[in-house]
């Protein structure tokens, strides 16, 4: 029972770190526009609407702070860790070294499954976009190849989705440094299409479209929490690219909290002047911040929103699958995936095969399998992610109180503990199916980890 516990050790992968297999190139600015990328996407250009419709009405503010704060407590854990253990493997690492090789082995299991749906899921909205954009221009793609299967749009597959990831797969593939300045320059189009929205609409707010205000109850409020939480999932992904930063131990922790608190800022804005513009009851529509301003007349600008909606959902979707690929990446390093998975290319120092092979069953998914479903469960594995984070840091600051960390939590054991609660309190908050279909998938890890990674595990074969 004791191999099932087995931890890595601090040192190790403190030397690990010191090791250039990846190249280093970024920076903090890269960092919190890699964060911005991931978290300003579908949230708010998808989520806002069908939320404050069917969930949170008004108080859809209040959902994106409760679930903003939810991040910023699990924030704090992962930039102590971040500047502590810079290296790849984000949450998986870091439960590597505190809690022991089989919680690493399912919340890595886990992640790989997040971030895969959520990059098919992505890819599926930033369809509905682009379809919605060249049908302003007249072009209308046939019904056979813009929809999945089972998606009740009688397609047989989703082929703007499938091209969308096989190019971003591509871009990755080359390199972080190429993959990052086409990051860096969509997100400045898509907060430039934002800021442009949020003056344009504040003119046509009308406070009487904000009452009734709470009128899902408190209920909806924390349901609504649950379901915008979402919109925050990639800060994480900024903790995968350790291994890939000049100076990690200062530029993680800043990319972090830094894009955590623009993205939230921008969402309270947002969520406040959408609201105001259109009753809530007219928001359940695909493209609400589009709808918001055909509402009160601006067609014209209408068009830019879809233009940075686009941009904004493909940065989201490179951000997803970087996160992914890096995850796998450090498993496959540790022995607990094929070996493949770890292969870093001699030219573009990156894990290439991995990428493509990410790729393709990302594009498989979003092509032929009807996404609504599986859509809770990336909420569920990122807050499950969140909750363990939160106790490894705990358990971190009791094994090793004198480690150097150049960020710190303040209020440890508090402040990690309200994380760990907190997000557990909005996991409740998913539907059973959610609950299901995320046992039954650790499941099928907790079978592979003692058919498989058990046996081929690195640090088990150090300790034989």
């Amino acid at each position: 029972m004791s191999s099932l516990f087995r931890k890595k050790s601090i040192t190790d992968l403190l030397a690990q770190s010191q090791q250039k297999s990846l190249a280093r190139t970024m920076g903090a600015f890269d960092l919190t526009l890699l964060g911005i990328g991931a978290i300003v996407g579908t949230g708010i250009f998808v989520l806002t609407g069908v939320v404050a419709a069917e969930t949170a009405g008004p108080a859809l503010i209040l959902s994106f702070i409760l679930s903003g704060i939810a991040c910023a407590l699990a924030a704090f854990c992962y930039a102590e860790f971040a500047s502590s253990v810079p290296i790849s493997g984000s949450v998986y690492t870091y439960t590597y070294a505190t809690l022991g090789e089989l919680f690493a082995f399912l919340i890595g299991w886990d992640l790989m499954l997040e971030y895969l749906l959520a990059t098919s899921a992505v890819a599926t909205g930033w369809s509905a976009y682009f379809q919605s954009l060249i049908a302003g221009f007249g072009v209308e793609l046939p019904a056979v190849i813009t929809s999945a299967p089972g998606a009740g749009k009688g397609g047989f597959i989703d082929l703007p989705a499938v091209i969308i990831i096989l190019l971003i797969t591509a871009l990755l593939s080359k390199g972080i440094k190429e993959s990052t300045r086409v990051n860096n320059i969509m997100v400045f189009v898509k907060l430039a299409v934002i800021v442009l929205f949020i003056v344009a609409g504040v003119w046509y707010v009308k406070p009487d479209n904000w009452s009734p205000f709470v009128p899902f109850g408190f209920d909806g409020i924390v349901t609504g929490a649950a379901t915008v939480f979402f919109a925050y999932i990639g800060f994480d992904a900024v903790a995968t690219a350790a291994e890939e930063v000049k100076r990690p131990q200062r530029d993680v922790p800043i990319g972090i909290i830094a894009s955590l608190t623009v993205c939230t800022v921008l969402y309270i804005i947002v969520s406040l002047i959408l609201t105001g513009m259109v009753p809530y009851t007219e928001l359940n529509v695909a493209d609400p911040v589009s709808f918001a301003l055909q509402f009160v007349g601006q067609n014209s600008l209408a068009g830019l929103i879809s233009v940075g909606a686009i941009a904004g959902i493909t940065t989201v979707l490179l951000v997803m699958m970087y996160a992914q690929v890096r995850i796998s990446f450090a498993m496959s390093r540790d022995g607990l995936l094929p070996k493949r998975l770890s292969k870093v290319h001699p030219s573009f120092k990156t894990p290439f095969q991995n990428t493509w092979i990410t790729g393709f069953v990302a594009a498989a998914i979003a092509g032929f399998v009807d996404l609504t479903t599986l859509a809770h469960l990336v909420n569920m594995g990122t807050l499950a992610a969140f909750t363990l984070i939160s106790i490894a840091v705990i358990v971190l600051r009791k094994t090793h109180p004198n480690l150097e960390r150049a960020f710190k939590v303040p209020f440890v054991p508090v402040f990690p503990a309200i994380s760990a609660l907190f997000c557990i309190y909005l996991m409740v908050s998913l539907p059973a199916i959610t609950w299901i279909s995320f046992f039954i998938w650790i499941g099928i890890g907790t079978v592979i980890y003692f058919v498989y990674a058990r046996k081929n595990s690195k640090l088990g074969r150090l300790e034989k």
